[in-house]
């Protein structure tokens, strides 16, 4: 549904995306991660026709982002990072005027306004004026008028800036709910959001992407070595320890007794090395209990500053926020 081929936008000297290439499938939500600055609106007004490539090719739904702009917008719902809503009128009047905007015919409008508000919940506020609302139900009207016209292809921009705990969790199973139905790409640097919400992240730095992959698989990234948590019974901390730095392939133990009075160990392998087997062997051998053994993935924080913390050496523009 998105595709973008070698893109790349300069501002005079200053590279702010540099030669990047993706695609996002049909009913994928895909998190597009960076650092503030890295290149992620950029990419996203590209998308949105906002702003020309100056090289490169990047299409949405089968049309190309310079050649067919007009054909793009139909199939594309935007939500820019501050939602482009008018204060002074009502949430009802508001969508309807949107609709109205987005070529809906004028005997369907009042039918989608009322499906998109219930789809968000709100509804209930049909007749408050937006101005009136705190900043969590405005977002809600901003992806409620992204969604009107039923795109196939949503875009999200740091759909989340800005809102409390509450308002972030109600808005990431907001766009959880709307996968299937549509194909969404989202924005963020807040690493929980996209945790939480997406199948897929591209993570970008300084204008170019250093990876994409699965939620799933990034979690199992930690430069080669295996984290394993162990729980032993019928032993001393230090007992464990000792037997643990013993088996092949251990680079550090981290020994505790918990209030069950078992054992608990941290055990991080070295490179390359699979030492689960090992861990498990030692333990019976020695008579004890394995009460309980699991991999321990790296966590997406880790991994997004461990790919992140190389500076690029050429100067980039820096994304107006």
């Amino acid at each position: 549904m998105i595709k973008v081929e070698g893109l790349t936008k300069r501002y005079a000297r200053h590279v702010a995306v540099n030669n990047i290439s993706f695609e996002v499938g049909k009913g994928e939500i895909v998190g597009f991660l960076g650092k503030n600055g890295a290149g992620k609106t950029t990419t996203m007004r590209v998308l949105t026709c906002f702003l020309p490539p100056t090289a490169g090719k990047a299409s949405v739904a089968g049309f190309d982002c310079v050649e067919q702009p007009i054909d793009v917008k139909k199939n594309i719902g935007y939500l820019p990072e501050t939602p482009p809503v008018y204060p002074d009128m009502s949430i009802q009047d508001y969508l309807a005027f949107v609709a109205q905007l987005k070529g809906i015919a004028s005997a369907e409008i009042p039918k989608r306004v009322n499906e998109v508000m219930e789809r968000t919940s709100i509804g209930d506020r049909r007749a408050t004026l937006i101005g009136k609302l705190s900043k969590g139900f405005r977002q809600r009207v901003g992806i409620a008028q992204a969604i009107i016209h039923n795109p196939p292809v949503l875009i999200l921009d740091e759909p989340t800036s800005g809102l409390d705990p509450q308002q972030q969790k109600d808005a990431r199973e907001l766009i959880a709910s709307l996968s299937g139905d549509h194909t969404i790409i989202l924005s963020t640097h807040i690493l929980s959001e996209v945790e939480q919400s997406c199948s897929k992240v591209i993570i970008i730095n300084a204008g170019e992407i250093i990876t994409m992959d699965t939620v799933e698989n990034l979690h199992k990234r930690r430069s080669g070595t295996e984290m394993v948590t162990l729980e032993v019974g019928g032993a001393t901390a230090q007992a464990v320890r000792q037997k643990m730095e013993e088996v092949r392939g251990v680079a550090r133990v981290v020994a505790s007794t918990n209030s069950a009075g078992a054992v608990t160990l941290e055990v991080e392998g070295m490179e390359n090395f699979l030492v689960r087997p090992e861990l498990a062997k030692a333990v019976v051998q020695s008579g004890w209990s394995l009460l309980e053994m699991r991999t321990v993935g790296a966590s997406l924080e880790e991994i997004f500053l461990d790919l992140t913390k190389a500076e690029k050496k050429a100067p980039v523009a820096e994304e107006s926020k």
